[in-house]
C-alpha cells in the first residue's frame, strides 16, 4: 500500500506501508508526524504561516480520536471529507487512477520493481497536473454544494 500526501505544487510525502503492517490509528499517527516534518522542510512558507491544510478521507484510522486530538494539538487545519463521497478526494479521482494507468499492462518480477516504477511515475507528474487536479477538486466541491450533497453522476449536477 502506498500513502501519498501532496498539494498543488506536487508530492510532499510518500511511503509504502510495510508488508504485514496494518494502517491503524497508531500507524497513521506516525505517518502524520512524518508528514508534518516533510511539510516543514518542503513548504517552509506554509509551515511558518500555518496556512497548510490536511485533507484525508473518512477511514477509521484517519478520524480516530487519537488523530483528531493530535491534529488539534498541532493546530492543523483539516478540510472535511463528506460521508460517502470518495469522488471528492483528489487521491481517488486524480492521483491513483493516473498511477494505475501508467502501470497498466506492464509486468514486474518483484514487489521492489513495482515500487521503483511507481515512484518514478509519481515523481514524473508535473506541477501543472497537480494544479489542474486542485482546480478539478474545487469544481467537485461546487457540484456537491449545488446538489446539496445529493448523489449525482457525470461531470456536473443539473
Amino acid at each position: 500500500m502506498l500513502i501519498v500526501c501532496f498539494d498543488w505544487k506536487g508530492i510532499i510525502h510518500h511511503e509504502f506501508v510495510p508488508r504485514g503492517e496494518t494502517v491503524n490509528k497508531e500507524f497513521y499517527l506516525k505517518v502524520m508526524k512524518r508528514l508534518r516534518e516533510a511539510e516543514r522542510r518542503k513548504r517552509p512558507e506554509a509551515w511558518t504561516n500555518k496556512t497548510w491544510m490536511l485533507h484525508h478521507d473518512n477511514a477509521p484510522a484517519h478520524v480516530s480520536l487519537l488523530i483528531r486530538e493530535f491534529l488539534v494539538k498541532q493546530d492543523t487545519i483539516v478540510v472535511a471529507q463528506t460521508s460517502y463521497s470518495p469522488d471528492l478526494a483528489p487521491v481517488d479521482f486524480f492521483l491513483f487512477p493516473k498511477l494505475k494507468s501508467t502501470l497498466k499492462g506492464r509486468r514486474f518480477q518483484t514487489i521492489e520493481e513495482i515500487k521503483e516504477n511507481l515512484l518514478q511515475d509519481l515523481c514524473a507528474v508535473p506541477q501543472n497536473t497537480f494544479q489542474d487536479a486542485f482546480q478539478n477538486w474545487k469544481k467537485c466541491w461546487e457540484w456537491c454544494i449545488n446538489s446539496r450533497g445529493e448523489y449525482f453522476e457525470g461531470d456536473k449536477s443539473d
